[in-house]
């Protein structure tokens, strides 16, 4: 990316991993500042820190608010770091430009909320040195991320970036948010100049799953990490089952494998990679699959109906078929993968 666009400062452009880390949420100034030092000592040059922090239901801690913008102010001056914070209104937006914090970045809540999104556009309008990080929307919908970006662009912010941390999803998983990396990746084919960080925290939403994720994502080729890092997780006020403590932070980093160019075998084991990652989606989405055509078993039993609904199944493989036809795929690969597919539902359903 342009050095002059890049969101960061001009010894991290290019420069892979970018680290962004800090807690969750600012609690107290000992705990901000306790953590900041931690961190900087293991070399992180960018702290972040929760200030306003929307939560998913009214009880929990929604942030200490603007007051919190003064420790990171003196976690700036002793460490030396930049600081960076989340903003979901305008009036968040101009306390953190008032307070000197150096880079911003928008939820994943408030950037589903193209009104949100505008509001802040708004209050940034002639600022357009301030770097702005986006996170994806709660859902994986592409086009409202990239609308996200336009909306500030067009309000004249010229240092852009991305921050994927996975997306909801119902049931259960191995993750808090689905990675989903498809979605990523395509942001990164349609707009090459945007550097992608990840959060493994967000995604994982345990401590175990955020190195592997990280490994994930520098196999993957992105640019950087946005972390949860807290000087005593344990006690956190927010989200403590996904913070790593300052010194975990420095074995994660030191435990990273980043490779370089684009050579041919690099990509090619990047491609490699990704394929086992839609291969892990694959096989979550069949195993939910099954679990609903169990539910439906049970429906019909309790309701005296054969297993097999004959015109239902018909009706459906052509649809589906016809459906992926549109999607450039095999009508015989299509045919072969649902009548499997349909098989073992009907094994599943039978008593």
């Amino acid at each position: 990316m342009n050095a002059d666009l890049s969101p960061f400062p001009a010894e991290l452009s290019g420069r892979r991993p970018i680290v962004i880390a800090g807690p969750c949420s600012a609690e107290t100034e000992e705990q901000v500042l306790s953590t900041a030092r931690g961190l900087a000592a293991a070399g992180v040059r960018i702290f972040r820190a929760g200030i306003w922090k929307p939560r998913t239901k009214p009880g929990n801690f929604e942030g200490i608010g603007a007051p919190g913008l003064k420790w990171l102010r003196k976690a700036k001056a002793e460490t030396g770091m930049l600081v960076a914070t989340e903003v979901a209104t305008a009036i968040h937006t101009a306390d953190a430009l008032r307070a000197g914090i150096d880079m911003l970045w928008i939820g994943a809540r408030t950037t589903a909320n193209p009104f949100a999104v505008s509001e802040i556009a708004e209050a940034l309008r002639g600022c357009g040195d301030v770097p702005v990080l986006v996170k994806n929307p709660v859902a994986p919908d592409l086009e409202a991320w990239i609308g996200a970006f336009e909306r500030l662009s067009r309000a004249g912010i010229k240092r852009l970036g991305a921050v994927h941390r996975g997306f909801g999803h119902f049931g259960p998983s191995k993750y808090r948010n689905l990675p989903e990396w498809r979605v990523p990746i395509e942001l990164r084919r349609r707009m090459p100049e945007l550097p992608v960080l990840v959060d493994p925290s967000h995604i994982g939403g345990k401590r175990a799953l955020v190195a592997p994720l990280a490994q994930e994502a520098m196999d993957l080729g992105f640019d950087g990490l946005m972390v949860e890092c807290h000087v005593r997780p344990e006690c956190a006020w927010s989200d403590k089952e996904q913070q790593l403590t300052p010194d975990d932070a420095v074995r994660l980093l030191g435990s990273l494998v980043v490779r370089g160019g684009e050579s041919s075998s690099e990509r090619l084991d990047m491609l490699r990679h990704r394929i086992d990652m839609l291969d892990s989606e694959l096989i979550d989405i069949l195993r939910r699959r099954m679990e609903t055509s169990t539910e439906i078993g049970e429906y019909k039993r309790e309701h005296s109906m054969p297993v097999v609904q004959e015109g239902r199944y018909r009706a459906l493989m052509e649809e589906r078929i016809a459906e992926a036809a549109g999607l450039g795929l095999s009508e015989a690969f299509m045919r072969g993968l649902f009548q499997a597919v349909h098989a073992e539902s009907v094994r599943l359903q039978l008593p």
